[in-house]
């Protein structure tokens, strides 16, 4: 006996606006008092800026703390969306030497930057 199986990607979290560690997708827009749903930094998370490519899935990521770190980006990541230099990327710096180091977590688009500054929640 066959059971269908759901074949969309994400699961509850997903569908509920909720990140895996709890923090909220969503915004409200202040001039149409739209609900959005865009992906904010979570809990240990910065938003950062690439400044330069490096090479081997490495860059140089200019964070909001103000510190620049070598972050790598995943193969999950990889293979999924290109990174290149001026995006804008949420970062999650390493345990160990978390000042220097991080990973790659998430790629904004262009219009999810136009968004996000218009709402003010980032300023670059």
């Amino acid at each position: 006996m066959h059971y269908y199986q759901n074949k969309n990607k994400g699961g509850d979290r997903l569908r509920e606006g909720v990140n895996k560690d709890g923090t909220a997708y969503e915004y409200v827009d202040e001039q149409t008092g739209e609900l959005k749903r865009i992906r904010l930094p979570g809990k240990g998370e910065l938003l950062g800026v690439v400044e330069q490519m490096l090479g081997a899935s490495r860059m140089l990521v200019r964070c909001s703390d103000g510190k620049t770190r070598i972050a790598r980006v995943p193969g999950r990541i990889k293979r999924r969306m290109w990174i290149k230099e001026g995006d804008v990327v949420i970062v999650k710096p390493w345990i160990v030497q978390s000042d220097k180091k991080a990973d790659i977590v998430y790629r904004y688009t262009k219009t999810q930057v136009d968004r996000l500054q218009a709402a003010g929640l980032i300023d670059l």
